[in-house]
């Protein structure tokens, strides 16, 4: 190997690992928005929108607190992206979100033309970036988007796992006391 393609090399993976550290800075923050979502009691999903290095839209998951199905961390940020670049397409954006997008969400990265999705952790029962299906990268819509899986995918994976672990252990506690409760009969 010469020197000049030993030169080539350092700086492609140098290059590769300033990239990797700003996509975990940005998953980092996406995982501060999850967190707000699960202080809320709400699945915790949480996005970014990045637009030359710089965040300029945050969205959590409200589907529970405000009772509308619409109120994923996705929507969310899209739409304060959208208000805050006035347009509908944001085509110099990255989209980074801890969980990969449902099927609505999908749809709604698509439709804004955002070229780049980074994904903390897949989601095999609903996600529409590669495990159920992939509506990010159709060849059929006039838009596709390149994605990027497993950022922090530990982390963000462990959140969620968490959360329905509480979950089930307080509907389990709750399902225990509700025996041990005198009932109506019992009076």
């Amino acid at each position: 190997m010469s020197i000049k393609e030993s030169l080539s090399m350092a700086k492609e993976v140098h290059a590769q690992e300033k990239e990797q550290k700003l996509q975990e800075k940005f998953m980092n923050l996406a995982i501060k928005e999850a967190k707000k979502a699960a202080d809320l009691r709400e699945v915790p999903i949480g996005c970014v929108i990045v637009r030359d290095g710089k965040v300029i839209a945050k969205g959590y998951n409200r589907r529970n607190t405000d009772k509308s199905v619409l109120r994923h961390a996705e929507l969310d940020a899209i739409r304060d992206a959208c208000k805050k670049l006035k347009d509908w397409r944001l085509e110099d954006c990255t989209l980074y979100v801890t969980l990969e997008p449902c099927p609505m969400c999908a749809g709604a990265i698509v439709q804004a033309r955002i070229p780049t999705v980074v994904i903390g952790c897949m989601n095999p029962k609903a996600g529409c970036a590669g495990s159920v299906i992939n509506l990010l990268d159709m060849p059929g819509f006039n838009h596709q988007c390149q994605v990027i899986r497993g950022v922090l995918e530990e982390e963000t994976s462990s959140m969620l796992t968490n959360f329905f672990k509480e979950l089930r252990q307080e509907k389990a506690a709750l399902k225990e006391a509700s025996k041990d409760a005198p009932s109506d009969l019992d009076l």
